[in-house]
Order: C-alpha cells, then sequence, then structure tokens
C-alpha cells in the first residue's frame, strides 16, 4: 500500500495551512513548478504516516498478547519487553516528524502565495524620431545664453 493513501493525524492540519485536500497537493508537487515547503510538508506527512502505522501494530499486539482470553501460559515478559523498546522507538520517531511538521507549517505561507513566483514584465515605449528634415531649428542657436541673477540680499 502506498504511503499516499495512508492517513495520518496531520491531514486536517495540512488542509488547513494549504486550503487544499493532501491528495491535492500530492499533485502539486509533482508538477513542474513543485514548492519546496509543500514538497517537505509532504514528505515529512509520509514519514509520520508510516511512524503511526508501526505505533498502531505494535499497540495492537500488545492488546493481542494481553487479551483476556488468551492463556496465562502464552504471556511471554521478554515478547512484551521487546514490544516497549518497538513501541518507545516508533512513538519517539512519531514525536519527532509531528514536531518537524509542525514547525514547518507554522512558517509556512499560504498556499496561493507559494504557487507561483511573482513575475514581472518591463514595460517598453517605443518612439520613432521624425526625418531630418522636419526637426525645429533651435531659435538661439550660435548665440549667448540668457543668464539668471540672483539678488543679493545684505
Amino acid at each position: 500500500m502506498s504511503v499516499r493513501i495512508k492517513s495520518c493525524t496531520q491531514e486536517g492540519r495540512l488542509q488547513e495551512v494549504f486550503g487544499v485536500p493532501v491528495t491535492d497537493l500530492y499533485g502539486q508537487a509533482a508538477g513542474p513548478d513543485a514548492c519546496a515547503v509543500v514538497t517537505r510538508a509532504l514528505e515529512l506527512r509520509n514519514f509520520l504516516a508510516l511512524a503511526e502505522e508501526q505505533v498502531a501494530r505494535i499497540r495492537d499486539r500488545v492488546h493481542e498478547a494481553m487479551a483476556s482470553e488468551r492463556g496465562m501460559d502464552e504471556l511471554s515478559a521478554d515478547e512484551l519487553r521487546m514490544d516497549v523498546q518497538w513501541l518507545d522507538a516508533a512513538l519517539s520517531a512519531r514525536d519527532g516528524y509531528r514536531t518537524a511538521l509542525d514547525d514547518l507549517l507554522r512558517t509556512a505561507p499560504p498556499l496561493h502565495r507559494l504557487a507561483r513566483p511573482a513575475r514581472f514584465t518591463q514595460q517598453t515605449v517605443s518612439t520613432t524620431l521624425p526625418p531630418d528634415s522636419a526637426s525645429p531649428t533651435p531659435e538661439r542657436s550660435g548665440g549667448p545664453q540668457p543668464t539668471t541673477m540672483r539678488a543679493r540680499a545684505d
């Protein structure tokens, strides 16, 4: 079974932050303009889903071993100790992935701001110059230019 199909406890949070269902996020992450934040969030979601599956398997195994209909002779302290070690490791991994995903989602901008980088187009103005014969001649060519005098305040 694909990890994309497995559910995890943070799917609602992912949808809340990014505003689309997790299945849509996988589609976006597979596209050519995949956002790094979405890709990382989905990777952490995948790891979290696997860790949660391991926790559930170990829990179910312990419940089965401790079921009231089982005989006392079937109990094994060594097997239960091993299950406790496995459960401790699986819970530790789950907590780590949840913390990392929470940190990422806390700082992630909304998806509509991640979708496409802003593209700026520079507007150009094109003009054509009139032919040389149509250019006006300056009124005071060659003569002295007027100067402005400032009144001096004494």
